[in-house]
């Protein structure tokens, strides 16, 4: 089974939906320059809102180390999320499993990337687009991902609930991560478009 990941959550109301309707985990934006941005208050209100055995991703872009143990000792994260070009070595400094997201445009060697991380849980695989660090609602070409990848893919970039099964049938990927293809305005989830995902992705026969 696929698993499933929400991210750019900012509403208590989105959190439970998304809970309810079967997510796996639920990312918590903590990159400043992103419209789905949060403080340390606002996603303690979120995660009181979470029910168990749901896993919290902390996702941060260039933070400093500082600012990553700021966040970890006051919110419960399970899992961190760099999306920035932070090195092997800052990553695995907080004593947290974590995920190295990586934007994929033609050159990109995905070997080299996953020998390079060779100790995170899995690379997140996301669109390449200038200037931004996730959260566009491109997709790239999945032909680009090696079948051999050593690590587990989280695929990323551009799925809705309209092209999850097809993305899913082509990469088979440990997990899909959604943001802006379930939502209303940015930041904000809609129910509708988040539980035909989940649904999509639920349903497939691989």
């Amino acid at each position: 089974m696929t698993r499933i990941k929400v991210c750019g959550l900012t509403r208590v109301a989105d959190i439970q939906f998304v809970a309810a309707s079967g997510a796996d985990a639920i990312g918590l934006v903590f990159y400043e320059k992103s419209p789905r941005y949060v403080t340390i208050a606002q996603a303690q209100c979120l995660l009181a809102a979470l029910p168990p055995f749901v896993s919290v991703v902390g996702l941060f872009v260039n933070a400093s180390a500082e600012a990553v143990r700021a966040v970890q000792q006051q919110v419960a994260l399970d899992v961190l999320q760099f999306h920035g070009e932070e090195s092997p070595e800052f990553c695995r400094q907080f004593g947290r499993p974590y995920l190295k997201a990586i934007r994929v445009k033609a050159g990109v060697d995905l070997l080299q990337c996953a020998a390079r991380y060779a100790d995170a849980q899995a690379l997140l695989l996301d669109a390449y687009v200038e200037g931004t660090h996730g959260g566009t609602g491109e997709s790239f070409d999945w032909a680009l991902i090696p079948h051999n990848l050593p690590l587990p893919v989280i695929l990323s970039g551009g799925l809705h609930p309209g092209n999850v099964a097809a993305a899913i049938s082509a990469v088979r990927p440990y997990a899909v991560d959604v943001s802006s293809g379930v939502e209303a305005a940015k930041g904000i989830k809609d129910a509708a478009k988040v539980a035909a995902f989940i649904n999509e992705v639920k349903h497939i026969e691989l």
